[in-house]
């Protein structure tokens, strides 16, 4: 449980810079695609090096998308 725990704060680290820069870019630009993609293949390699089997997608997307959404949401309450 400790393991797949660090996996899900890793995850939300990772995506976390890549969702404040997905916020400051037009979205469905080259940058915006870059900024939610760029960090799959890096959560992909973290899942396999884990030792997660693709159950682990009902957790790993759900912290992609936080680290996401809290990037965004940084970026967005830091230039107010």
């Amino acid at each position: 449980m400790a393991k797949l725990a660090l996996l899900l704060v890793l995850i939300f680290i990772i995506t976390f810079p890549f969702g404040y820069w997905r916020a400051g870019v037009k979205k469905f630009s080259r940058d915006w695609f870059l900024a939610v993609h760029l960090p799959v293949p890096a959560v992909i390699l973290l899942r396999l090096l884990f030792g997660f089997g693709w159950w682990a997608l009902l957790l790993t997307v759900p912290a992609f998308a936080i680290g996401q959404y809290a990037g965004s949401l940084s970026r967005s309450l830091l230039t107010k």
